[in-house]
């Protein structure tokens, strides 16, 4: 076997690949105090983040507020291909141990997110407020150049990914007693997608082509969509309240534009660019917490959150005239499976007031992956990741400031080479047909989310 026939092999399973969303394509929380508490805020949202976490907290706020949230996502993946001897003697005449062929990182790069909020008393019971924030937001970068033994031997085949989810928030809380809340927001979502990587090589037996190399593929697109989050809190006390909140799916239709480098040339009258329209759903998050003042300068959060990930079974694409829908289809590119699971949030806080100024914050979290082995990919993986929080608020008169450090630990994944590949002169029970969509390797992931908080509250003294 020729190094050529298994880069063929291995780029068919990524040509064309449409979004491969992880549990990284959500954030982990909005708001520097709250995430500063292990993102475990449902049972206590007790200031303008309540809009994300539970709007339903909004209604014990007295004073009107303006707020701006920051974070970074600095994100640090390694990815490593090992091919084992068994394989490797094929490609590489005269080996006799497992060739490592790829060993890189991703670029060092940030990707920002927010809230700005503005929150208004109307009446003693009812409160108006509105957030403009970014639910999702994530990618990854990587060089190229060690990417050529999956890019048909190209050094300058990008590969990289970017997601993000604006949501603009208009939400109502009512205080239906002293004992109990009701709140709802509307979520209006805008999305945006950016994706480069190696279109593969084409095998197309009906019209004789065989290992045709496609070059660069490039994809960005917009779309909107809509959905709500309502949420209850009940405090039968001073020292303790429970929170639930319900957010609905929502549907964002994407729509943009698809380039093939090579694809002219293959042949077959289609044109290098072409429309892209792709409906990609959000998934329903419930969430239930409590939180518990021991005592005066001390509370405790726990909340258990539930994301419904299964409901993302496949990803489809229509794509544009020219010959691209019909290339998709005898590729069978246009639809990707998923096979996600839906997954159990687990999350502790606290915060300690030091002094009447002064809080100190601390958190935990485990947050594991939806994405099985067999749809693992290196733009936007998944992992199971334990977070650990720590943060600060400070109040002086009207102002207050509150900063975060979040740290994720990803656990290694390993998608078995010897599953993904496929070629004749290997025996079938090397290869399983459930990976066909993986990269196989070694993948790991830790990422580090500075954030901070500036607040104004009109009438604290």
């Amino acid at each position: 076997m020729k190094k050529k026939g298994f880069i063929l092999g291995m780029a068919a399973l990524l040509a064309f690949s449409p979004l491969l969303f992880g549990n990284g394509l959500n954030l982990n929380g909005i708001g520097a105090r709250a995430v500063a508490m292990g993102g475990a805020f449902v049972g206590l949202a007790d200031d303008y983040s309540a809009i994300f976490w539970n709007p339903a907290g909004l209604a014990n706020m007295k004073n009107r507020s303006a707020s701006l949230f920051g974070v970074d996502i600095m994100p640090s993946g390694k990815y490593k291909v090992i091919v084992p001897n068994s394989v490797g003697r094929y490609i590489f005449p005269g080996s006799t141990a497992d060739v490592t062929v790829i060993d890189t990182k991703s670029k060092a790069k940030g990707y920002p997110g927010g809230m700005g909020a503005y929150i208004h008393p109307i009446s003693e019971k009812l409160v108006a407020g509105i957030g403009v924030y970014t639910p999702s937001g994530l990618g990854a970068d990587w060089d190229g150049s060690k990417m050529a033994f999956l890019s048909g031997n190209n050094t300058n085949i990008n590969w990289m990914s970017m997601i993000g989810v604006v949501t603009i928030a208009p939400t109502l809380a009512y205080k239906v007693s002293d004992t109990f809340q009701i709140g709802a927001a509307l979520n209006i979502n805008y999305g945006m997608f950016d994706i480069q990587m190696y279109a593969g090589q084409a095998d197309i037996p009906q019209y004789g082509i065989n290992a045709f190399n496609l070059g660069q593929y490039e994809e960005s697109e917009t779309g909107w969509g809509v959905g709500a989050t309502v949420g209850l809190l009940f405090k039968p006390d001073d020292k303790t309240s429970f929170g639930l909140t319900f957010r609905s799916p929502s549907t964002i239709k994407f729509s943009g534009d698809a380039k093939i480098s090579n694809l002219a040339a293959l042949g077959l009258g289609a044109p290098s660019e072409s429309s892209i329209d792709r409906d990609v759903t959000w998934p329903m998050w419930i969430a239930a917490g409590v939180a518990f003042k021991p005592a005066d300068k001390l509370t405790i959060t726990l909340d258990g959150q539930w994301t419904q990930w299964s409901k993302i079974s496949e990803l489809k694409a229509s794509y544009g005239g020219g010959g691209w829908g019909t290339l998709m289809t005898l590729t069978k590119k246009n639809i990707m499976p998923m096979h996600w699971n839906d997954r159990m949030q687990i999350r502790v806080g606290a915060e300690f007031l030091a002094t009447e100024a002064l809080a100190l914050r601390a958190g935990y979290y485990i947050d594991r992956a939806p994405a099985p082995d067999r749809t693992m990919n290196i733009l936007l993986p998944s992992y199971d990741f334990d977070g650990f929080t720590f943060g600060v608020g400070y109040k002086a008169g009207a102002f207050q400031i509150d900063a975060c450090l979040e740290y994720l630990s990803g656990a290694e994944r390993r998608v078995d080479f010897l599953k993904v590949f496929k070629h004749a002169l290997i025996p079938n029970p090397f290869y399983d047909s459930d990976f066909e969509r993986a990269m196989p390797g070694l993948y790991n992931m830790t990422i580090f989310a500075p954030s901070i908080t500036l607040t104004y509250n009109w009438g604290s003294k």
